[in-house]
């Protein structure tokens, strides 16, 4: 018979969910073969095949979905009973792992890590930087407890936190006419040379729709899918952009960039924390939510020692 351990259970519910193997063994920190050979033992004790190797990608046949619904049940009750344990416990302990779009920005993630570690010493903080999507996969997936993303949509598996709402601001290099002016009318940015992002953002879809809502035809000359190639372009005189104040920062302070200010009603993003309905938080991840919650990020730096 083999031996099927709590991690066994996770490598073949990550390689059922990512239906790949490799992908299950590398998030299992193991080799391809390791991982191979213990779903092929597995399938040897039972006499049957669990995955259909025919296919690509992966799927499960009918008997490894229902060990899947086993490995599943059996990782939830594991789950329960370690937050159980860990609330028993006088200090906050465990690990809070989370998933950020890279647009959060290195600064303002460290001085929450700061503060964090200095009020919850024996507590780990794991963070991740991903694109959009794959923020809400790793949380839908559970190798991420939390995720920090832009415009956040809740779906069946995935409840949204409102956390705050940021400025949107016209980003342009100091020698650009448009540095100049006090407050940009959207008119004014008609057959500027713009830096967009790419179009399957959200982000860009509410740029786009707000020149759209004002008449404004740009001239989209360069795209991203990051806001540190979109700025890095703007300081090059490449064109202009619309993006969130604070990510601005940095340039401001360099003389890099120029910030001005959108017109009233202007725009702002709307930045969310997202989780899985009905995940239970140990209590590291709870600390973290509360953190994030209980002070505008602006604050943080006032916080941290």
């Amino acid at each position: 018979m083999t031996l099927v351990s709590f991690d066994h259970l996770k490598l073949f519910k990550d390689v059922s969910q990512t239906r790949s193997i490799s992908r299950g063994a590398q998030l299992n920190g193991m080799s391809q073969s390791a991982a191979s050979q213990h779903i092929q033992e597995l399938e040897r004790t039972y006499d049957v095949s669990f995955l259909d190797r025919s296919t690509r990608p992966l799927t499960l046949t009918a008997a490894g979905k229902l060990y899947l619904e086993l490995c599943k049940e059996v990782l939830r009750k594991k789950e329960e009973f370690e937050i159980t344990i860990s609330q028993m416990k006088p200090h906050v302990e465990g690990v809070a792992r989370v998933a950020s779009i890279y647009s959060v920005g290195l600064s303002e993630m460290s001085s929450l890590e700061a503060e964090y570690q200095s009020r919850y010493p024996e507590a780990q903080l794991r963070v991740e930087y991903l694109r959009p999507e794959k923020v809400y996969a790793a949380v839908e997936e559970d190798h991420a407890d939390l995720g920090l993303v832009s415009y956040p949509e809740p779906t069946k598996e995935i409840a949204v936190i409102a956390w705050r709402r940021e400025e949107m601001v016209l980003a342009v290099a100091p020698g650009n006419p448009l540095a100049k002016i006090r407050e940009l009318r959207p008119s004014e940015l008609n057959g500027s040379d713009f830096i967009g992002f790419d179009q399957e953002l959200p982000i860009r879809r509410e740029v786009d729709r707000f020149l759209k809502e004002n008449d404004v035809n740009v001239n989209q000359t360069l795209h991203f899918d990051n806001l540190q190639m979109i700025k890095e372009a703007v300081a090059l005189g490449s064109g202009v952009s619309i993006v969130p104040a604070r990510v601005l920062q940095a340039e401001l302070e360099m003389g890099r960039i120029v910030a001005v200010p959108l017109a009233a009603p202007g725009l702002e993003r709307p930045l969310g924390i997202i989780y899985r309905r009905r995940k239970k938080f140990n209590r590291a991840t709870q600390a973290f939510l509360d953190l994030l919650q209980e002070a505008p990020a602006a604050e943080l730096a006032l916080l941290t020692p």
